[in-house]
């Protein structure tokens, strides 16, 4: 007899997906949101851009923790301990979150 193995075709994870693209989106708001900081010229306006910035981090960070639970070995380029390096240190910079996100400086 003829033994046959069926492969379960792989389907990537449609939420995964989602997650993934608006990260990407939210990258590109946080460009362009330095973009209008650098361009900024009143102290109002640095000030409105300067939380933006720090909105989109936010957003960028909630993000890529959710990428994370969704898929742990989606962001290889994270160490093991959950930040960059590796080390489970906090980067000299003050970067992270509480709970071991990314540091977008």
């Amino acid at each position: 007899m003829r033994s046959v193995l069926f492969f379960k075709k792989f389907r990537p994870d449609p939420e995964l997906l989602a997650l993934k693209a608006e990260l990407q989106a939210a990258q590109a708001d946080l460009a362009h949101a330095y973009c209008q900081f650098n361009q900024a010229l009143d102290p109002e306006l640095v000030e409105s851009c300067i939380y933006q910035i720090s909105a989109v981090k936010a957003r960028c960070n909630y993000l890529i923790r959710s990428i994370k639970e969704r898929s742990p070995d989606a962001l290889p380029a994270f160490g093991a301990a959950g930040r960059r390096g590796g080390t489970g240190e906090p980067s000299p910079q003050g970067g992270g979150d509480a709970e071991g996100g990314a540091a977008w400086t």
